[in-house]
């Protein structure tokens, strides 16, 4: 397997780096969350680029792309995927997001059009429609501007299951280590009011879920804001599937990816 890093330029010129491997003419566009990279993906390159094309990217603010950004808000980020998606020219795509990366890829499949065939949120999707609460978005952008290690020690504890093996908690506090406080501090502030269901409804594709046990998944609330909607959820398993459970992760989301490709055949 071949992993090649490139670069491209998201709408307001900030650059952005990606992966690529695999060469099929199905395209899978993974999407991390915040304070994460596109290392979160490594293990879907690996595992799924015999069959599929494997994108992974860093957001701006994030890994190796660009931080000098002035608007954080989500279809901001949205650009940057569809930057990408205009870089590699895929035409046939399934954009798959974790946690923020969920929202980011609801916004992306909004505007790239029939391009993307579905999209997979990994742990997220839990309550589609639910706005964010300005006081608790400004809540947490102050406490990650004034704690950033406390806040990300916080955040720790509630993604993961209290007897989740010790060393991948570590190595995620490792990467995660790396970001900004203050471009977190940003996306809460430019989230603040943000209408989580409100790019999905203008959807006409198989929007699925993987997603964790530690939050519950409102399927059925769901399906008043996206009618084609199924979440899997995995026992025992946090808010990174990929990294927890990455043999049965993978399974699951060929097996969606495939279904959602018959589905628009």
């Amino acid at each position: 397997m071949s992993i090649q890093n490139r670069t491209t330029k998201s709408l307001d010129g900030v650059r952005i780096v990606y992966s690529v491997s695999g060469s099929a003419d199905m395209a899978l566009l993974f999407i991390h969350g915040g304070l994460a990279d596109r290392s979160f993906w490594e293990g879907q390159h690996a595992a799924l680029s015999d069959r599929f094309t494997v994108v992974a990217l860093d957001l701006a603010g994030h890994g190796e792309s660009g931080h000098d950004r002035q608007n954080w808000a989500m279809p901001q980020f949205a650009h940057d995927v569809t930057a990408v998606m205009d870089g590699e020219r895929l035409a046939r795509v399934v954009v798959v997001g974790n946690s923020l990366g969920g929202s980011v890829a609801l916004e992306a499949a909004s505007i790239a059009g029939e391009r993307v065939l579905g999209v997979v949120g990994v742990d997220t999707f839990h309550d589609l429609g639910r706005k964010l609460d300005p006081g608790w978005a400004k809540e947490q952008a102050d406490a990650w501007r004034r704690d950033f290690a406390g806040s990300l020690e916080r955040m720790l504890k509630a993604l993961f299951h209290s007897d989740a093996e010790p060393s991948l908690v570590a190595e995620v506090r490792r990467r995660m280590s790396k970001a900004s406080g203050e471009t977190m501090a940003a996306i809460f502030q430019a989230s603040a009011g943000y209408d989580t269901g409100a790019p999905a409804r203008q959807l006409r594709v198989q929007v699925r879920c993987i997603n964790g046990d530690l939050f519950p998944t409102d399927t059925t609330a769901n399906r008043n804001v996206v009618r084609d909607f199924e979440a899997t959820v995995l026992p025992h398993t946090g808010h990174y599937p990929m990294l927890e459970r990455p043999d049965e992760f993978n399974r699951v989301l060929a097996d969606l990816v495939t279904a959602i490709q018959h589905g628009r055949e």
